[in-house]
């Protein structure tokens, strides 16, 4: 009965546009605090965005997840983690189906996404639900996971069949994708630059194995650095750029990194860093399942619409960074309102300010983490009396 249902709702489901996306999976072998890392930078064409916990219920767990403002339903969720430890998000890939389904049968992406959030807990649990599943799932898309167990991958899934790509095979303990898919056609699909772009900015981190969740929300997310032309624009001192092929784009609209959990932490430590809204000119807050107060109200769609007041307040900062609206103005990015010589660009205003969020939340992390064990050990049959 659980799994007609699962069906149904899928089948019922409505399709969501997806667009592009840069992405990484981070094993804790390669992190400061030996807990893997998934992260996704979002762009789409819906740029309100918001964030949600949904409650149990009716045997699905307890999760937070990105949805767009224009989704009330919460149909599809677009990166997520729920109270297993279980994450998982995905990227548009755009060289794996060449079959006759319809448009509007497709970009259900975000279907599955919430259906995994709501039902799996293991990456072999989202494998399972994939093979499944109704066939044509539609989709197209590389989905990362990863789960309380450290494990992690990506499944490069069409829509009748899909590739698996474990984290455990990989020999730098880092898988990559933008909008294409290793196992899918030779040079079709998009996002080429980005994946070297990316390449090349996590090289560093990869020899030093240093990942933290801010490499992504403050750094990569914020960095204009282009590798065809081999030059990074950040602090070039150039006051307009053309917005083609770097990782943040006039169309990004979170950068999301979910830190799981070490051997013998309870999965209520799974954190969720999000830099809602244009990453270069956004605030990063921390998200948790299962705790008070675990997602900032903030990050709600409690405003009109449903849209998100932080979200809200980084575009009107966005708007600033593309404000010419005639003709191609839009393809044109002001970088002096992010770094400029005084120093009072976003970025460098609000990299300070998030770093210092990162060293207070590293601090309520730990407190709870000291509670969270001693709870779980008050709990356990028989312990009281040892």
């Amino acid at each position: 009965m659980k799994k007609q249902a699962l069906i149904l709702i899928f089948l019922l489901a409505g399709c969501f546009a997806a667009m592009a996306c840069t992405s990484a999976i981070i094993s804790g072998k390669k992190t400061v605090s030996g807990r893997p890392l998934l992260w996704k930078h979002r762009d789409t064409g819906c740029l309100d965005n918001r964030v949600e916990l949904i409650k149990a219920h009716d045997d699905c767990y307890e999760f937070v997840a990105i949805f767009d403002a224009t989704d009330p339903n919460d149909t599809a969720a677009w990166t997520g983690f729920n109270e297993k430890g279980f994450a998982i998000m995905n990227t548009a890939s755009y060289n794996l189906n060449k079959d006759d389904v319809l448009e509007s049968e497709m970009d259900r992406e975000g279907v599955v996404m919430k259906l995994a959030l709501e039902h799996c807990v293991t990456v072999d649990d989202f494998e399972r639900l994939l093979q499944t599943l109704p066939k044509p799932l539609g989709v197209e898309a590389n989905f990362g996971v990863i789960d309380a167990s450290g494990h992690g991958a990506y499944f490069e899934t069409g829509n009748y069949i899909y590739k698996k790509y474990d984290l455990a095979d990989a020999p730098d303990g880092v898988l990559i994708r933008t909008n294409y898919s290793y196992s899918g056609r030779t040079d079709e699909g998009m996002g080429y630059v980005r994946h070297e772009n990316e390449k090349y900015l996590l090289a560093s981190h990869i020899a030093a194995g240093d990942f933290t969740p801010a490499v992504f929300t403050e750094e990569v997310s914020r960095t204009f650095y282009h590798s065809l032309l081999g030059k990074d624009f950040t602090h070039s001192g150039e006051e307009w750029i053309v917005d083609q092929d770097f990782i943040p784009r006039r169309i990004s609209t979170a950068s999301i990194v979910i830190e799981g959990i070490t051997h013998g932490e309870p999965p209520a430590l799974t954190t969720m860093w999000i830099a809602l809204g244009y990453p270069p000119c956004a605030e990063t807050f921390a998200a948790h399942v299962g705790v008070a107060g675990g997602v900032p109200s903030v990050l709600n769609g409690t405003g009109d619409n449903g849209h998100s007041p932080q979200c809200d307040l980084v575009r009107a900062r966005h708007a600033e960074v593309f404000s010419i609206e005639r003709g191609n103005g839009q393809h044109y990015l002001n970088l002096s309102k992010l770094y400029n010589e005084e120093g009072t660009g976003y970025c460098q205003q609000l990299v300070k300010k998030n770093m210092e969020m990162y060293e207070r939340e590293y601090n309520t992390r730990a407190a709870l983490k000291d509670w969270l064990i001693r709870k779980r050990k008050s709990s356990t049959p028989g312990t009281k009396y040892r």
